[in-house]
């Protein structure tokens, strides 16, 4: 095949005695006779067939018939190899029905005259053999399409280059060559380290056709190759491709060390790639020939130098020759004695020395010694101005910290910069100085509080009278009085509803420190990543927060342990132990757990019978401006409610409930709202008659009835996916009827990013979003049944049961009770089932 010696003859012109005698023998009544004319006749050039071959017509008319000869594979292969060599391409369609005869030979046979053909139109056929089974027809399919030039079958072709017979993807290289198929040019690359040098050859060869400027280097390697033909090809590859800068150059000038007798064409090769290139013409002044004395350097000589060998020794590829060459230069040029090597030249010593020391040379000693004497001289003459300028330098980073975030993340959240930058003092002071970790914190406080939702809170709906038991003494005063700030470790815990949440957000409006807000679902990875989750991940150095956090730089509040898991607890608690000089608050309705040893636990009190009244009465500011019921009206129907619910006439069962409830703020805020409306609530169904007014109130406005259903299956999938932002797009009419000022049942969240105002909807209260969520457990479905099961050991569900004990039919709500005693039998864990108790036992 052309492709496989840069050095083949071309074929001899044929003398006519020799045409007429083949063609003679091609008429042979003997198979055998025929096939080796044909033979024969490839061997010669023939210009113009129709010319010197006589009866050139009748020739090929007998021919024509041979191709269908039935009886002889023989007698049809050679028809096909004369027809092809004598270029007959009006017998290319008769040709091409041979592409699917039952003789491999004869496929072959067709394949290959139908190239010499350049019969193009039949190349869709042609292509179907290059799956064919026989390894010489798919290499003739190839060949042959590359000698059409049929590029539209070039990804085919370009699958044989994976062939596990050599000939076969020789053939399918030089075919994607000839079609100048240059988007294979990364597949054929690979076969540059193809085992068989005939298949290295036809990539060379193939990519020097393409002129694949992207693959230079890789055939600049093949200079290497112990076959004198790939090498060869490569090198005329290389010079089609045209010049090429250092990283082909490198391997080229290995080449003269590998093969000394071919030094004179292939540093001719470099200097003709390089295309008289000043970095090319630098390196071929020191690599690549013989071995010269040490010479006087000017300085610009020398850093020129050492910047070119930088660049070459990038790209040496492993060239062991050549890095040897280079290793000996650079020492020689780093220790000439006319250079006086200046600072700003010590990262090029630094990259070389490295880079020697990486391969164990032995002039790596001699850069080391260069390099000892310009950091010397450097730091001498640095070290004044370092010193009155780094003070300096950090002080005005400190006030320019909250405005730049690239200042915040590489200078004081990233520990070396922070460490070694900082030499220690920073560090210390950032971490007890007050005023200057108030700066560390300043351009994260909204993030840091924002799941707090402060934007919403107003501080005269917090009712402050409410009491919390002091640990120890026993004793019960206002939580306002006990706890001012957050001092230490706290845990306060209380009953749903009773304003832990509230007062957790009266604390944070009010604090001047820096404070982060958790829910405790957001430590389910930890306390302290949670933290950098809000630090817009500038703060990656753990260990820095973690000394922040003990030397008290950040208050931390975590609000809601009792709606986790119990290993996302104990990761809490873990936390809380490791830092116990750290000030921490923590909020949890009752359950079972083993608390921090380190923390006091301040139980938050039921409102009594005094404060019942006063709470619903300090609500007339915060209900709707279109109330029903106002002013003295108002407080006049409080009082008469309060006298109708409390009637210790009742049964004391029922008295306790309607007590218990009464002295829920949250509860009381419904009760509240709906005195304001001039309804008579019912205690024991607050949600559900809040509920019939907002939907009574939605078909009114919408004139549709109010998705239940479908609603509380969206809010029971916020809840397994730990979502807090309603689905408002979705959902935008029952968004809206939610946070009617009547019924306030949701919040919204509003704030802008990147200019675009933003708006996200918020319950406004746990025991809210479980009214929906309770929808998805009632009904005689399996689905309710699998609910009441599956989710009876999930602490986010803990409100859902309590709901269920007074929405439930009465015996469903029992065979519940039994479940859920059966539960805190094995699990040792009675918070749920106590409770549910209680309220089912008032019923």
């Amino acid at each position: 095949m052309p492709w496989v010696s840069a050095t083949e003859k071309p074929k001899p012109q044929p003398k006519d005695w020799q045409i007429n005698g083949i063609v003679a023998a091609l008429t042979d009544l003997i198979p055998e006779v025929r096939a080796k004319a044909a033979e024969h006749l490839q061997e010669y050039q023939l210009d113009n067939p129709k010319s010197q071959i006589k009866n050139y017509d009748e020739l090929v008319k007998q021919l024509a018939e041979q191709l269908q000869d039935k009886d002889s594979a023989i007698s049809r292969n050679a028809a096909a190899e004369a027809l092809g060599q004598m270029q007959a391409k009006e017998q290319a369609p008769q040709l091409a029905l041979l592409l699917k005869d039952d003789d491999w030979n004869v496929r072959r046979a067709a394949a290959s005259a139908l190239g010499q053909m350049q019969a193009k139109e039949q190349a869709p056929q042609l292509a179907l053999l290059l799956k064919d089974s026989d390894t010489n027809v798919r290499s003739a399919a190839a060949y042959a399409l590359g000698q059409m030039q049929a590029k539209e079958v070039a990804p085919q072709v370009a699958l044989l280059l994976k062939d596990s017979d050599s000939d076969v993807r020789s053939a399918a290289a030089y075919a994607l060559g000839q079609m100048q198929a240059k988007e294979q040019a990364p597949q054929l690359a690979l076969l540059l380290k193809d085992s068989d040098s005939d298949v290295r050859n036809a990539a060379a060869y193939a990519l020097g056709q393409m002129q694949a400027k992207e693959q230079a280097p890789q055939l600049a390697l093949l200079l290497q190759d112990s076959d004198t033909n790939v090498r060869n090809a490569a090198a005329q590859a290389l010079i089609k491709i045209g010049q090429r800068d250092l990283p082909v150059i490198v391997p080229v000038l290995d080449s003269v060390h590998l093969y000394p007798s071919e030094i004179g064409q292939i540093r001719f090769l470099a200097h003709f790639l390089g295309g008289g290139e000043v970095q090319v013409e630098t390196l071929m002044q020191w690599v690549g020939k013989p071995k010269m004395p040490p010479k006087e350097l000017e300085y610009n000589e020398g850093v020129e130098a050492m910047t070119v060998f930088q660049t070459a020794w990038k790209h040496r590829d492993s060239l062991p020759e050549l890095q040897r060459e280079l290793e000996r230069q650079i020492s020689e040029v780093a220790a000439n004695k006319t250079i006086i090597w200046k600072a700003q030249n010590i990262k090029l010593l630094q990259n070389h020395y490295s880079n020697l020391k990486k391969v164990n040379s032995t002039h790596a000693n001699t850069l080391q010694s260069v390099i000892n004497n310009v950091e010397y001289r450097q730091w001498f003459f640095n070290t004044r101005i370092t010193i009155i300028t780094h003070a300096a330098f950090w002080l005005a980073l400190i006030f320019a910290y909250p405005k730049f975030p690239q200042v915040q993340a590489i200078f004081f959240w990233n520990p070396w910069v922070r460490r070694i930058g900082g030499i220690g003092y920073v560090g210390f002071l950032l971490t007890w100085f007050p005023p200057f970790r108030r700066k560390l914190f300043e351009p994260f406080k909204p993030s840091l509080l924002a799941d707090a939702r402060l934007d919403n809170f107003n501080t005269q709906s917090y009712f402050p009278q409410s009491r919390v038991q002091i640990p120890g003494s026993g004793k019960i005063l206002p939580i306002t009085e006990v706890l001012p700030s957050i001092q230490g470790q706290i845990i306060l815990e209380g009953e749903s509803g009773l304003g832990k949440s509230m007062f957790i957000r009266h604390l944070l409006q009010n604090s001047q420190r820096i404070v982060v807000y958790l829910p405790a679902q957001k430590c389910a990875k930890g306390v302290i990543e949670a933290i950098q989750d809000k630090l817009h991940g500038q703060a990656q150095d753990a260990d820095f927060l973690k000394n922040l956090i003990y030397s008290g730089a950040i208050d931390i509040c975590i609000d809601g342990l009792n709606e986790v898991t119990a290993e996302t607890r104990a990761k809490i608690t873990h936390f809380v132990e490791s830092y116990f000089r750290g000030n921490i608050i923590m909020t949890t309705q009752p359950l079972e757990w083993t608390p921090p040893s380190t923390a006091k636990i301040y139980k938050l009190q039921p409102l009594e019978k005094q404060q019942i009244e006063e709470f619903l009465i300090s609500r007339q500011p915060q209900l709707p401006q279109d109330a029903k019921v106002q002013g003295d009206d108002y407080k006049t129907a409080c009082i008469d409610y309060l006298k109708s619910a409390l009637n210790p006439q009742q049964a004391p069962e029922e008295l306790d409930a309607a007590q218990r409830i009464l002295s829920n703020p949250m509860d009381l805020t419904v009760v509240a709202l709906m005195i304001s409306q001039g309804k008579h609530p019912h205690l024991f169904h607050l949600q559900q008659e809040q509920y019939k007014l907002m939907a009574a109130e939605y078909l009114k406005e919408w004139n549709q009835e109010f998705p239940l259903k479908k609603f509380s299956a969206a809010v029971y999938e916020m809840r397994i996916q730990d979502k807090q932002a309603l689905p408002a797009d979705e959902f935008h009419q029952v968004v809206m009827s939610l946070a009617d000022e009547k019924y306030k049942m949701v919040v919204s969240r509003q704030w802008k990013e990147k200019e675009e105002a933003k708006q996200e909807w918020y319950f406004r209260h746990d025991k809210i979003m479980d009214f929906f969520l309770v929808q998805n457990f009632m009904g005689d479905n399996d689905a309710a049944e699998r609910l009441l099961v599956d989710r009876m050991s999930d602490p986010r569900f803990r409100g859902v049961y309590f709901l269920l004990a007074t929405l439930l039919p009465l015996d469903a709500a029992k065979e519940l009770r039994e479940a859920l005693i059966q539960y805190a039998a094995d699990t040792k864990d009675n918070t749920v089932s106590n409770t549910f108790v209680q309220l089912l036992r008032s019923r």
